[in-house]
């Protein structure tokens, strides 16, 4: 389990964009359970991929539209419990930190497991979601 104090700044990176962050397993079945809706879920870590790649890629992803109703993130290594019941909404996909999933009407809908991030551009991977999220997400009015 890595402290608190460590992670707090890479928590930031998506809670200060929209993110809510789960740390029960009770949080993460009262969003994943919902059957409205859609809803991008963020496995978080501590490693290079996630910092050089996966949270960048969020974040230029989520610049366009349309986007996922709720933005929720479970941090590996930290909320134990959380990632394990956020794991369980993935199968049959295997743990993988980072991971990045999209939920529709409590559905998974689309995967990136850590080999989808490793390698691969901060802006391939927002490519990549962007692509899954015209797919399941619905333009909100505004």
């Amino acid at each position: 389990m890595y402290p608190q104090e460590l992670v707090l700044p890479m928590t930031r990176e998506l809670t200060d964009i929209g993110f809510q962050s789960l740390v029960s397993p009770e949080e993460v079945r009262g969003v994943l359970e919902s059957r409205e809706g859609t809803v991008l879920v963020v496995v978080n870590s501590v490693c290079g991929c996630a910092a050089a790649n996966a949270r960048p890629g969020v974040r230029i992803a989520l610049q366009r539209a349309p986007r996922p109703d709720r933005l929720v993130t479970v941090f590996a290594g930290v909320d134990r419990d959380a990632v394990q019941k956020a794991r369980e909404y993935m199968l049959p996909y295997p743990p993988s930190s980072p991971s990045i999933a999209l939920f529709k009407d409590g559905r998974l809908v689309h995967m990136l497991e850590r080999h989808h991030i490793e390698g691969r551009s901060a802006q391939m991977i927002a490519d990549n979601l962007a692509a899954a999220f015209s797919t399941h997400c619905q333009v909100s009015a505004s």
